[in-house]
């Protein structure tokens, strides 16, 4: 089988060169309390600020002002529930290119709308994003308009690969990147570009443990479709990557490693406390992977913040599991006797222990409650692992029976 070829340093530096007047160059920042964490410089690429909030605006960009004439007339299609639609219907609108977005029937209305507001034509269909792909190219059969793909194009991958020589500007000394990777076109761009210039800064790519795609195909020896996928970062939620972007990969990343959502979880809730940055799930995987220890530290490393389009509720859901996972967030169901004043001595008792009492709710009808017992669950804030074992033996030593699931480091 042939290797396909790559995109080199003057590819980039010419998308670099096209799409200037429609990205910004977005900041680099230092996190004293991140570096102290884990012993080591680590720089922040705030790419989440990029307009259109994410990377994908840079490919989009490179791809669409690479057309020719003709083809520019004919418009653009492309399919997407996110990032994507939004870098290509800003893209599109700013070079005069008229732009069809299918996305899935119930894609998120904030995302639907941003499309839309950018300037797309969004067309609703199919019940996911593989019956949305599908109606997009039959589209672009029927009108001759050109398919602007996510990732697997070297046009594409070269506006990514932006990132990697301003990356290189604003840290010419830093020794890793960690970048997410759902299709890789975002890693490959980035790789090109750092490898071409600086070959020894390490790039790392980090995938969700639910949908590693590339560490599976890297592992086969060829592209590896998952059966399905499973993770909060549905950014970089993707069955198959590219075969073009695979080879990037292979030849000119250092490793890909996995990480937990429930590490990436604890990453959005440090940056949004300690960092106050808010960033969606695929855009915290790189640096989730730095803390989770599932990467080498270096120093410095520039944990790559690819995204920031998150959904409130979603990112509320996220805190709360991040909490969780950090001991400071905590449910347990308990009996008491159901008579005046038993409720009061309880919440006394974890008053005295500084717990905070969030919520709490009673339950009457339960076939393993006694005549005389309320079930009683109560949420809580604590603070950290050592109280929650502390809670618990308390709870129990005053003869309550205490029902929770622990966060780990408070199993001890």
């Amino acid at each position: 089988m042939t290797t396909p070829a790559l995109v080199d340093i003057d590819d980039i530096r010419a998308a670099a060169e096209r799409i200037a007047p429609l990205v910004q160059t977005t900041p680099m920042e230092e996190s004293r309390a991140i570096s102290s964490m884990v012993g080591a410089r680590v720089l922040l690429k705030c790419e989440h600020l990029q307009r259109t909030g994410s990377f994908k605006i840079r490919g989009a960009a490179n791809r669409i002002a690479c057309l020719s004439e003709a083809e520019r007339a004919a418009g653009v299609v492309c399919a997407s529930a996110g990032n994507h639609a939004q870098g290509v219907a800003l893209s599109a609108t700013r070079m005069g290119v008229e732009s069809t977005v299918f996305m899935p029937a119930d894609a998120p209305l904030p995302k639907v709308e941003a499309t839309r507001g950018y300037g797309a034509r969004v067309v609703l269909t199919g019940s996911n994003f593989d019956e949305a792909l599908a109606a997009a190219r039959t589209h672009c059969e029927e009108v001759g308009a050109t398919f602007v793909p996510p990732f697997d194009h070297a046009d594409v991958i070269a506006g990514q690969g932006t990132l990697g020589l301003e990356m290189l500007a604003q840290a010419p000394d830093m020794a890793q990147v960690l970048v997410p990777i759902g299709g890789g076109g975002l890693v490959a761009g980035i790789a090109a570009a750092i490898k071409a210039t600086a070959p020894h800064v390490r790039v790392i790519g980090v995938e969700p443990a639910g949908a590693a795609s590339t560490r599976a195909s890297l592992d086969a020896g060829h592209p590896v479709t998952l059966d399905s996928v499973s993770t909060i970062a549905d950014g970089i939620a993707v069955k198959r990557p590219g075969e073009l972007t695979l080879a990037h990969i292979e030849q000119l990343v250092d490793d890909v490693v996995t990480v937990s959502d429930e590490a990436i979880a604890r990453a959005i809730l440090l940056l949004v406390e300690r960092a106050k940055q808010v960033v969606e799930p695929a855009g915290a995987a790189g640096l989730a992977a730095l803390l989770d220890g599932a990467v080498e530290t270096r120093e410095p490393t520039v944990a790559l913040l690819c995204g920031g389009n998150v959904d409130p509720l979603l990112l509320n859901r996220i805190i709360q599991s991040g909490m969780y996972e950090e001991g400071r967030y905590l449910v347990v169901t308990t009996r008491v006797g159901d008579q005046p004043g038993v409720l009061a001595t309880l919440l006394t008792l974890l008053a005295e222990q500084r717990a905070n009492v969030i919520g709490i709710e009673h339950h009457r009808l339960n076939t393993k409650l006694g005549v005389q017992e309320v079930e009683v669950q109560i949420e809580m804030e604590t603070r950290g692992h050592d109280h929650i074992h502390l809670l618990v033996e308390k709870l129990e030593e005053a003869g309550y029976p205490v029902e929770a699931e622990l966060p780990p480091g408070a199993l001890a």
